[in-house]
């Protein structure tokens, strides 16, 4: 249970933009904010995400747990922090001037975070979430890709969004075929599907199985162990990708020929 302040805000919140005061007493030799989001954040890219605990946090920096709780409410707060400060993006970003490669870099941007720490997708993602420092530099920089596109805020937001979707759940995609493991089924093992999974039965997906295209399961990134492995994904997130941006496309153009015949 992530704690409130006085305000109504989030601990973990404030925590993160700096509005909480460092603790005047107590051990004083370097310890922050800072120092244990960056100790937990690489135990859990070395160990996972389950390695992460207050005690194995504080061992690894030298102190007690009882002084990274002067800093750090619970570990709830502390794996908040955690996501946000994982979750970084570069502090110059210069996107294209196309809106819609604009849009490709954001999102890629937002893949390559979850890529590099793919345990934060471990973390719940809610309210508490959008308004942590780093993300709210994401979704500005997500704005920033649509500034010039006739559609209200509340429609960019809901484009970053169904992007920030598409990401996520590609990269969550490839991690469970990292952790799979490639499945080789041969044609004899197909031909043995075949028996069950009949055009009779299924006839739209009977055919697809048949041509070999249904089972492609070649893993596709960094597995939540840390193994390396290709990212066989990547044309299908790029896919995805195209679809929403010419299904934005097409809302532009609506609302460009309606705002047209307006003032007719």
């Amino acid at each position: 249970m992530v704690e409130p302040t006085e305000t109504g805000l989030p601990r973990p919140v404030t925590v993160a933009w700096g509005m909480q005061e460092v603790p005047q007493r107590g051990p004083n030799r370097g310890l922050s904010h800072e120092r244990i989001v960056a100790a937990a954040i690489e135990i859990a890219d070395t160990e996972g995400l389950a390695a992460v605990t207050m005690q194995a946090v504080a061992k690894s920096l030298g102190f007690t747990t009882m002084s990274l709780y002067r800093y750090v409410s619970g570990k709830d707060e502390l794996l908040r922090l955690m996501q946000d400060a994982a979750l970084a993006v570069p502090e110059q970003v210069t996107l294209p001037g196309d809106w819609r490669e604009a849009l490709r870099a954001w999102a890629g941007l937002v893949r390559d975070g979850f890529r590099g720490h793919p345990w934060v997708l471990g973390i719940p993602r809610g309210q508490i979430s959008v308004l942590m420092p780093n993300s709210v530099r994401v979704a500005d920089l997500g704005l920033a890709a649509l500034r010039e596109l006739p559609l209200d805020d509340e429609e960019k937001v809901g484009v970053i969004l169904m992007v920030s979707q598409h990401v996520t759940s590609t990269v969550e995609l490839e991690l469970s075929l990292a952790d799979e493991g490639t499945v080789a089924v041969s044609r004899e093992g197909l031909d043995l599907l075949g028996e069950v999974i009949t055009p009779e039965r299924f006839p739209h997906l009977a055919p697809v199985l048949q041509a070999g295209h249904f089972l492609d399961t070649e893993p596709a990134a960094t597995s939540r162990e840390g193994a390396e492995v290709d990212h066989g994904l990547d044309a299908d997130y790029g896919y995805g990708l195209d679809l929403i941006i010419a299904g934005l496309e097409q809302r532009v153009r609506d609302v460009s020929s309606g705002a047209a015949d307006d003032d007719v």
